[in-house]
């Protein structure tokens, strides 16, 4: 069998040709592939290393977004040709940005042997479903006192695209304008804002689900009840 394996093409004497090394190489990458999904490298929440994730029957790189990971059951990572962040998958050039992950997708620390698992390998472009959400951005309204302490009044989020975030930012601002430092005593009131925390995505409000001025009357008039 292994005489088998190791066949050169046609069976010709001499040295390895190119074709023949190319064989010989893919299966010892294989090997390592093999090897690396026995005996992942576990993976701790919390750390900034690329992960690597199931897609369908694929594994791929992602990166991990520092603050998302605190041991939750969904973090933020954002996919990566096998490559490096500039390379292009197949024909298409894609950036899917932030995705909501569960982490029992998480294999566990990329290493470069996956490289032969992912779609890349494959001459593939990454499908249009990879099975997550977006986890992109977000609106924090905050109460701040003059040292700069306070806290989170409400979250929006998460928004598909920044401008969005900023346009509902600014919105909320605008309705605080002239008032942003009276309407809680002793704090200032402002929106900004910010990257979706998926570790702590229970506690936002779906923007696209609700009028953000209405919510941010509400959650105000709730604390000065």
């Amino acid at each position: 069998m292994i005489r088998h394996l190791f066949r050169r093409c046609g069976n010709a004497p001499g040295d390895v040709t190119p074709e023949d090394q190319a064989v010989i190489d893919a299966f010892h990458a294989r090997l390592a592939a093999i090897a690396a999904l026995r005996s992942p490298e576990p993976w701790t929440p919390g750390q900034c290393q690329d992960v690597a994730v199931r897609v369908g029957p694929f594994i791929e790189r992602a990166h991990t977004r520092p603050g998302d990971g605190h041991g939750r059951d969904i973090i933020a990572v954002a996919l990566q040709h096998p490559g490096g962040s500039y390379t292009p998958y197949g024909e298409r050039y894609r950036k899917l940005g932030w995705l909501r992950c569960e982490t029992t997708a998480i294999l566990g620390v990329w290493q470069p042997a996956y490289s032969m698992l992912t779609h890349a390998a494959a001459g593939l472009d990454l499908p249009d479903d990879v099975g997550m959400a977006p986890a992109h951005y977000g609106v924090h309204v905050e109460a701040r006192r003059s040292d700069n302490t306070g806290y989170t009044l409400l979250r929006l989020g998460p928004y598909f695209q920044t401008w969005l975030a900023s346009r509902d930012a600014n919105r909320l601002n605008a309705e605080l304008e002239g008032r942003a430092a009276t309407v809680i005593p002793g704090f200032t009131v402002i929106a900004k804002d910010a990257p979706f925390d998926v570790s702590d995505h229970e506690s936002y409000t779906d923007p696209y689900k609700a009028e953000v001025a209405a919510l941010l009357a509400a959650t105000i008039a709730g604390v000065s009840a």
